[in-house]
């Protein structure tokens, strides 16, 4: 998948994320600039509410909101895997470049890399956020 224009329609999106009914998903980063028809397409997906970033759940995925100047991105690569599934995404969205808080792609694969995670693709997933799938270990 690459980058595009246009955000991902919500037909698309489950198979964008591949997230499923019954799944328990983790939000890290919420904020007032969140993309709230995005974060209620997933929930819908899931068929629940997303988990805040102080459950203590094993979960199936993670979406981490991130923007340059929220701290070290490394250090919250990292905290996405305390109680992920094992092989599970990560799914970081970043605000689209020329919008503040945008994050350099070379720095989420340098980050990922030290965190132990691996890049796998880029989208489009709302009008202001790109997201970036991110693979965790595999235990």
């Amino acid at each position: 998948m690459s980058p595009s224009a246009d955000a991902t329609s919500s037909s698309s999106l489950a198979e964008v994320l591949s997230f499923t009914n019954g799944q328990i998903v983790q939000e890290i980063g919420y904020d007032d600039d969140v993309d709230l028809d995005l974060r209620d397409a997933i929930e819908d997906l899931i068929g629940d509410e997303l988990e805040d970033e102080d459950t203590q759940e094993i979960v199936d995925a993670v979406v981490l909101w991130w923007r340059d100047g929220d701290g070290d991105l490394t250090d919250a690569m990292v905290d996405t895997l305390r109680n992920i599934e094992p092989g599970a995404p990560v799914w970081m969205l970043v605000p689209k470049a020329g919008r503040p808080g945008h994050v350099m792609p070379g720095d989420i694969q340098e980050s990922a890399s030290i965190a132990g995670l691996r890049v796998m693709s880029s989208v489009s997933l709302a009008p202001d956020w790109n997201g970036t799938r991110l693979a965790s270990r595999v235990n």
